[in-house]
């Protein structure tokens, strides 16, 4: 039928053939209304690739269903497997379907600019890399996002997203994450683990960047303009990457160590009387405010420097 008939024309274009099937791939999959739907390759050296992945492909499944005013996802292209990469921008899709879990070869797929309010669980259960989401009206995004670990690039920016889940900080292989635009309070401390290169969560609502932040170390450029900054103030924001990593550190430096912290449980285990025990408290706390001290003059001093 036309399904067989399109996997037939996709397998023509698998085994390295330079020339576009007879009649299109419109017409093999019975979808003569979708003018985008087509097959391409870039050449990289190195051998054929998508653009955004870094690894080669001796030849790649795309279909481009960009610009069509779809209300949905075509049945037909859930059905054809070995699909690896699917644009689907600007169309009219509200609902991404179950049938495209079918689709376990995906490892791209924009949609952005649609009408999504919501990202189904299951969509995190394909292998993808790189996921466009932005320009819809996602309120939120499940925590089943940290199955996803293979990702490398998120962008769910010009959304309504509240909350990042804490969940974003398992995805070990993501390089690029994009929450610009949305409705953000606050940061999860759990991105400071992640091997980020780039991170843009500026137009939200954000006062703080969390001290944990200051590893991440593999960072090149972090953007955060149109927030009510805090902490970082903005004057300091302003001056880039390394004024903001200096203030994390020394704001971390106050926080390493707290009153509350100073417990002594192997003391109590050796018995220690009871004025030797109060004694070494006492030292610890000086300890404690002296450090806190040394921490917010060097902080002091950070500012006299930014404003002089």
């Amino acid at each position: 039928g036309a399904m067989a008939e399109c996997s037939s024309a996709w397998r023509a274009v698998s085994c390295g053939s330079s020339r576009r099937p007879a009649g299109g791939l419109e017409t093999h999959c019975g979808l003569q209304m979708v003018h985008g739907l087509g097959w391409r390759r870039e050449k990289k050296k190195g051998g054929w690739r998508r653009t955004g992945v870094q690894r080669p492909f001796s030849s790649l499944f795309l279909a481009d269903l960009s610009k069509n005013r779809l209300t949905e996802i075509p049945p037909e292209v859930c059905l054809f497997a070995p699909l690896e990469s699917l644009n689907l921008y600007h169309n009219c899709i509200k609902c991404i379907p179950e049938a495209i879990i079918n689709l376990q070869m995906l490892t791209y797929l924009d949609i952005s600019r649609n009408l999504l309010s919501v990202l189904p669980k299951y969509l995190f259960n394909l292998p993808l890399k790189v996921l466009l989401v932005s320009n819809n009206k996602l309120v939120s995004i499940p925590e089943e996002i940290g199955k996803a670990k293979e990702l490398m690039e998120l962008d769910v920016s010009c959304n309504e997203i509240q909350v990042l889940p804490a969940q974003v900080g398992r995805l070990q292989a993501l390089r690029e994450l994009n929450i610009r635009k949305n409705c953000l309070h606050m940061l999860p401390e759990e991105l400071a683990d992640l091997p980020l290169i780039r991170l843009d969560f500026s137009c939200n609502k954000i006062t703080e960047i969390p001290p944990a932040y200051r590893k991440l170390r593999q960072l090149q450029h972090i953007i955060l303009d149109n927030n009510p900054m805090q902490s970082p103030p903005a004057q300091i924001c302003l001056k880039g990457k390394v004024h903001i990593f200096k203030y994390l550190n020394i704001q971390a430096c106050r926080m390493d160590k707290k009153p509350d912290t100073l417990d002594l449980p192997s003391l109590g285990k050796r018995c220690l009387p009871q004025p030797l025990t109060d004694r070494y408290r006492h030292i610890c706390w000086v300890l404690f405010q002296l450090n806190d001290t040394f921490c917010t003059l060097h902080l002091c001093m950070y500012h006299i420097y930014m404003h002089s």
